[in-house]
């Protein structure tokens, strides 16, 4: 079959679109011009969060039933505009170009290129040891989902809550719940991902039936893993709005606290599945619910501090944050 291409001009910027009638989500008969269709649309509240952070693409030529590749380096093929953050990798022991979603036309190039899911650093590129916020990825090994999910989420409001900080809520889009803790104050990895271990720790101590704090899976059936591990420099998580590469176009949704209780109470985890259409016209009716995760200044307590809520005093350990250079 013919490679079918349009050309289209974005605020300046042109661009060739291909394939647009390609089905990326077969369960649903949603394309690629459906999915690039749905990034413009949800851009006013997205770009806020992509501008500034090394992206992560997470690629599905061929869609969701089809092979996928996470790339880090920034395509070589990208338009000139498109622009780019030198981060040093441990790992690969050398420079990678990450990709910077800065504006609408990049991330349209982005969503053309099949990149259905979008995952973001903690940090921004120009301080990437300085996380701007702290996340627990709540997943639920089965028979659980994300009504259990809900539950825990509920207690680290209530932990933090006690500790006077404000958290956020968000759908991961696929089977579990992300709590984020907006910091926007200096701090390192090595601060965050000890305290967001031994928090996770506090909870499994306080409800072993539930929570799992260890990464082993033979451990969570029935019960929710929160990871703490994503607090990490050379990690990434999904960022908010992003498009998930499940049987629907599914969305990881900024949620009310009060629609977290509501999908507790009613042991209904459909209260928290949102496809595109749904998650848009909730920007139209409640504009950037996870704004302030990006404003909210917030310094992060000290571990002592959770002696006080039942996690005894934080064990001496050696960093697990890997040494990162900024160009």
């Amino acid at each position: 079959m013919a490679r079918q291409t349009s050309q289209v001009e974005i605020q300046g910027k042109q661009l060739s679109l291909s394939n647009l009638q390609k089905v990326m989500y077969p369960a649903a008969g949603f394309t690629k011009g459906q999915v690039i269709d749905y990034y413009v649309r949800v851009a006013p509240v997205l770009l806020p969060h992509l501008r500034g952070r090394p992206l992560t693409m997470k690629r599905y030529p061929e869609g969701v039933a089809g092979m996928h590749f996470y790339e880090k380096n920034c395509p070589t093929h990208r338009p000139e505009w498109v622009t780019t953050a030198p981060i040093w990798s441990e790992g690969n022991n050398r420079w990678m170009d990450y990709c910077m979603v800065q504006d609408l036309p990049t991330l349209v190039w982005a969503a053309n290129l099949a990149d259905l899911e979008l995952h973001t650093s903690l940090s921004l590129a120009k301080k990437i040891l300085q996380p701007t916020m702290l996340v627990f990825d709540l997943d639920p090994g089965p028979p659980a989902d994300i009504v259990l999910c809900c539950q825990v989420g509920l207690w680290l409001r209530e932990i933090f809550g006690q500790l006077g900080l404000e958290t956020f809520p968000k759908t991961s889009g696929s089977k579990g719940l992300q709590v984020y803790l907006p910091l926007n104050t200096p701090v390192t990895y090595e601060q965050t991902k000890p305290f967001a271990h031994d928090l996770a720790r506090v909870l499994e101590r306080r409800h072993p039936e539930i929570v799992v704090s260890d990464m082993k899976r033979s451990l969570r059936a029935g019960k929710v893993f929160v990871d703490w591990s994503q607090n990490d420099d050379h990690k990434t998580t999904v960022c908010v709005y992003s498009l998930r590469a499940k049987e629907r176009p599914m969305v990881s949704t900024p949620v009310t606290w009060q629609e977290v209780e509501k999908c507790h109470q009613q042991q209904d985890a459909k209260v928290l599945i949102f496809e595109t259409e749904a998650a848009l016209q909730r920007v139209e009716k409640h504009g950037d619910l996870f704004e302030p995760v990006l404003k909210l200044k917030q310094k992060l307590p000290k571990l002592a501090a959770l002696e006080t809520l039942g996690g005894g005093p934080a064990p001496a350990r050696k960093s697990t944050t890997r040494k990162r250079r900024t160009a």
